[in-house]
């Protein structure tokens, strides 16, 4: 049995494949916010959702049913399957509806207490001891989205990034929608840690389609919409929408693959990752500048995820 000082030295390790398998999960989340951010302004987040999760659910069993033997979850499994569920429900009500009245950008890094509160939640919860190295990592994340908020609120060298265009000061009520989302979604990185190791990435991806569509459906009678309804025509509508469910099927497969193979706190830090994809979606699809101030943030960013990757795997 491992101790002293070998033990010591891995308790902040990941396998570098787990580490991939997060940023690439990052990388295609901030893709699929782009396609929702587009669908939510048009139709609104509840039908946005719901029919993401319908679209979501075929796919998802499909890959469910393609298993070597798939049971139905039952006990602790399935407790654990419906709480995350409701509390990822929330969270992206909260969300999404922020983000359609906030640039991504922004709205990523007001998201990013999420990381340092599910840190110290790792402790608590799952009984991780935090390291120097992630603690250190998450700094560093901070630092780096401090200095991008202060940049867009014009903190930072004069006025904000506003100058004729959409991406000045968020509305309140966006802010406040996505910093409750963050609270719910630092609880959820704990119990995507604790899913991971109890069950496979295939029914974690149907359970959580399911659960967060029938939430949905609940509320689809008084605010539900077909794609196409405003702006979008019914193709392009659907299209989104498809386009995000099997981003965020994908997603959830890499990062549920990646938690069951290293410890939160080595993970944690690396969601701060998400904000360079937030800023490069932001800018390719809704036409949002990235300035100086993106650019030097984004580097303390990729430093502290740096610092993650190169601590000594066991």
């Amino acid at each position: 049995m491992a101790s002293g000082p070998a033990s010591s030295r891995a308790v902040n390790a990941a396998p570098l494949v787990a580490i991939a398998a997060c940023l690439g999960g990052m990388l295609l989340f901030g893709a699929m916010d782009a396609a929702m951010k587009t669908v939510t302004i048009d139709m609104g987040v509840v039908a946005a959702l719901f029919w993401r999760c319908m679209i979501g659910v075929v796919l998802a069993l499909a890959l469910f049913l393609a298993q070597r033997s798939p049971a139905i979850p039952r006990g602790a499994v399935l407790r654990l399957h419906l709480l995350r569920g409701t509390v990822v429900a929330a969270m992206a009500v909260l969300f999404f509806w922020g983000l359609a009245r906030t640039p991504m950008a922004e709205a990523v890094a007001i998201s990013f207490i999420a990381p340092i509160i599910a840190l110290f939640l790792a402790a608590v919860v799952l009984k991780e001891r935090i390291g120097s190295g992630a603690i250190m990592a998450s700094v560093l994340g901070f630092a780096g989205v401090a200095v991008i908020a202060s940049g867009r609120l014009g903190l930072l060298g004069g006025a904000a990034q506003a100058a004729g265009q959409d991406t000045g000061v968020a509305q309140w009520s966006g802010i406040a929608a996505i910093t409750g989302s963050a609270v719910l979604y630092a609880w959820n990185l704990i119990l995507q840690r604790q899913q991971a190791q109890l069950t496979s990435p295939q029914e974690i991806v149907l359970a959580q389609n399911l659960i967060i569509g029938f939430w949905m459906a609940l509320a689809m009678p008084f605010v539900g919409k077909l794609p196409g309804e405003q702006l979008l025509s019914a193709p392009v509508g659907w299209g989104l929408l498809a386009l995000s469910a099997v981003l965020s099927i994908l997603s959830l497969l890499l990062l549920s693959w990646a938690y069951a193979r290293a410890e939160a706190q080595a993970l944690l830090p690396l969601e701060y990752s998400m904000f360079i994809w937030g800023a490069l979606f932001g800018w390719l699809v809704f036409d949002e500048t990235i300035g100086w101030t993106t650019l030097a943030g984004a580097g303390l960013i990729v430093t502290g995820c740096w610092l993650v990757a190169r601590q000594p795997r066991p």
